[in-house]
């Protein structure tokens, strides 16, 4: 295993940590407990780690949360969804703002609609089709912003770029100073 791997690894099992302490901060709408941190773990972990490794540190936190009671089987398709996307977002718009969007779709708008074959077919719940649209939506949008803010605070104190290169990521590019025509 190479030493980016055991970085990545060990960013991961920190997120994960994370996302399980904060899991007793979630917000219960119907069945689904929102958990606004997870959804900036999910972002942070898009910017840091990529879409497989974020994928599967949302898995992880999910089946942690479930098997502890802090969190439901409805966990697993609006995080892992919103993971996956928004490291897939980041990887090919190496933007911040993609990252944002990709986690908010894919939460909220993919992993909600995912989340109804969850509730009616394996907790037995009678739900509409886009039942979990709305509060994964409010979820989402106000986590994916907290981990903006705190990206940004990482970005500007130049924390960011030394996390990037010691995990062998991409890395957001800088914009070019604008130049005066004289």
């Amino acid at each position: 295993m190479t030493n980016q791997r055991i970085k990545k690894l060990a960013f991961a099992a920190l997120l994960i940590a994370v996302g399980v302490v904060c899991s007793s901060f979630s917000i219960p709408i119907g069945a689904s407990k929102c958990l606004p941190t997870q959804h900036a773990i999910n972002v942070i972990a898009g910017v840091f780690l990529g879409p497989v490794y974020g994928c599967g540190m949302a898995f992880v936190t999910s089946l942690i949360r479930l098997l502890t009671g802090t969190g439901s089987a409805l966990a697993f398709p609006g995080s892992m969804i919103g993971a996956l996307l928004c490291g897939l977002a980041f990887k090919y718009g190496k933007r911040l703002w993609c990252a944002f969007l990709g986690e908010v779709i894919g939460t909220g708008i993919l992993g909600a609609l995912a989340a109804y074959p969850v509730a009616a077919f394996l907790l037995g719940q009678e739900a509409a089709v886009f039942a979990y649209v709305v509060p994964f939506l409010i979820s989402t949008i106000g986590g994916s912003i907290l981990s903006v803010v705190f990206i940004k605070i990482l970005d500007k104190t130049h924390v960011m770029s030394m996390i990037q290169n010691s995990l062998g990521t991409v890395t957001v590019p800088k914009k070019k100073p604008q130049q005066s025509k004289t």
